[in-house]
């Protein structure tokens, strides 16, 4: 099965997720869920949190204020979006934009794991605490839970089953939404990834 395919049966799965508290909100509303876009062979892989609602609206991660501002970040390292894979943990939008919930992240983790496993990137950029303290837990990237504010913009190289990688934990784009200050700090944490575009 090639990876288009792959990621087409994670496609499926999650549509037909109706185990999930959060497929019938998205019934609801007519969202979509929001599987993630990008490479299939992409050495950087963003994941999010969870869709807002433009994204639950469109499908696409990362296409409101946030992703106006991701691709700013992008722009400013000279990385073209379609080069990337971005994604989320949560792949439906919870309630009002609330934070995911424990047993979403647990529900739609795997879903994950698996694009992972499928594009088997060289650096997995976590956009916010949610991602960060999933990947880091999942790849045992630190023996204590670190806080997002201590370790943002750090290099902590792991070992996979396909070989060495990188975990970059950043700020979520939003965080520059509501906080002006935090933006050169976003754009300075994006120049580590420069090496490896």
């Amino acid at each position: 099965m090639d990876k288009r395919e792959e990621m087409k049966k994670i496609k499926d799965e999650i549509v037909a997720l109706t185990s999930s508290p959060l497929y019938q909100y998205r019934k609801a509303n007519n969202y979509f869920p929001v599987i993630g876009e990008g490479s299939h062979d992409a050495k950087i892989m963003f994941i999010g949190e969870a869709p807002g609602k433009n994204e639950a609206e469109t499908g696409r991660p990362f296409c409101g204020r946030s992703g106006k501002f991701l691709d700013e970040l992008l722009s400013s390292i000279n990385l073209p979006r379609e080069s990337v894979y971005i994604t989320n943990i949560v792949k439906d939008r919870p309630h009002e934009n609330r934070d995911p919930l424990p047993e979403e992240i647990a529900l739609y983790g795997p879903f994950l794991e698996r694009q992972i496993e499928i594009i088997k990137p060289k650096v997995l950029a976590t956009l916010g605490r949610f991602s960060m303290q999933y990947i880091m837990t999942l790849f045992k990237a630190s023996e204590t839970q670190p806080t997002i504010s201590k370790v943002h913009g750090k290099v902590f190289e792991i070992t996979t089953n396909y070989g060495r990688i990188n975990i970059i934990p950043l700020y979520h784009p939003a965080v520059a939404i509501y906080n002006q200050g935090s933006k050169a700090e976003l754009f300075e944490d994006f120049k580590i990834l420069k090496k490896y575009v």
